[in-house]
């Protein structure tokens, strides 16, 4: 792992190292910090010291988990879903989150669920009353609604934009 071997190159010790966090043993004077801030850019690799941004982050990394990871049994609200997983009071990380990022969470979570409605489309094996199911949509018509509001347009014709692009390359210009 190219976090690990950085600290090390740097003669820092690690309590821990998992992604998106690292807990060193040694607090850092500036020197150190500033070395290390540019041995992750090297990496691809960018380091947040700013608490705020670290939380903004970790939300983020909550929701996407919450939609994409998120077993089809299992129904929850997504702001208690948010709070039990962060160990923090949902009003405070809501504030902090629209504070910084200009959005709501709620919001932020819309986007990332049309995300994974035409992530479902894209691979064909589950209708939109499926789809609403799994992802936790009271109908097919609120999802509709919210598909058209983020995209623009219907799921209907996000699927016939899918399935022209997928023609088989002899009938392109038939």
């Amino acid at each position: 792992m190219a976090v690990k071997e950085e600290l090390k190159k740097l003669g820092l010790h690690f309590i821990f190292v998992d992604l998106g966090e690292i807990e060193l043993m040694e607090n850092l004077n500036e020197e150190q910090l500033s070395q290390l801030k540019k041995a992750l850019l090297t990496s691809g690799l960018e380091l947040m010291d700013d608490r705020r941004a670290i939380l903004i982050e970790k939300i983020k990394n909550v929701i996407v988990e919450m939609i994409h990871d998120l077993d089809d049994s299992i129904k929850v609200n997504h702001s208690d879903y948010i709070s039990k997983k962060l160990k923090l009071d949902y009003t405070y990380l809501s504030n902090i989150f629209s504070e910084v990022k200009g959005i709501t969470i709620q919001q932020y979570v819309i986007v990332h669920k049309i995300e994974k409605v035409k992530e479902l489309l894209m691979y064909d094996e589950l209708n939109l009353t499926e789809i609403a199911y799994q992802l936790n949509y009271s109908s097919v018509a609120h999802l509709s609604n919210q598909f058209k509001k983020v995209t623009g347009f219907p799921p209907s014709h996000f699927k016939k934009l899918k399935d022209r692009r997928r023609r088989p390359i002899e009938e392109i210009g038939n």
